[in-house]
């Protein structure tokens, strides 16, 4: 038998890829999921509201369909809903305090070599990095 575990997050990572290289050929500007939600929400100052809904759009149609085709995904939520919207809104606030998050700094900045994006997915990383580290060895809570 072959192995094919690793054709779904392959052919997910072509299509990020794909769809961040369109938006910037097309229209000059980088994929970033926090800016485009800003702009559906009517936060930024461009007035891409509609570019950003359909963007957003996009994202949430295809996780659905994708969920609908090829199989449902188990969710088990194992946190509180106070802490999942907290922890949501400060991840919130951490995106337009660095002017990005890892769709825009990782995956676009990145390819474009941008020492800002370098700096910002390192951080990103490490912080995620030393979260894990205090929640499983020092806290002592497990997934």
């Amino acid at each position: 038998m072959i192995e094919t575990s690793y054709l779904w997050p392959l052919t997910g990572g072509l299509l990020i890829g794909l769809s961040a290289g369109l938006y910037l050929l097309l229209n000059g500007r980088i994929a970033g999921i926090s800016g485009l939600a800003a702009a559906a929400a009517g936060l930024t100052h461009d007035g891409d509201s509609k570019l950003g809904l359909g963007f957003l759009a996009g994202i949430i149609g295809g996780a659905g369909l994708a969920a609908a085709l090829i199989r449902q995904p188990e969710i088990v939520i194992t946190s509180s809903p106070a802490l999942l919207i907290a922890a949501g809104l400060i991840v919130g606030y951490g995106t337009r305090l660095g002017s990005g998050c890892t769709s825009g700094h990782g995956v676009c900045g990145l390819a474009r070599l941008s020492p800002r994006s370098i700096a910002a997915t390192a951080i990103f990383m490490a912080i995620a990095g030393a979260t894990v580290f205090v929640t499983r060895h020092l806290i002592g809570v497990q997934p």
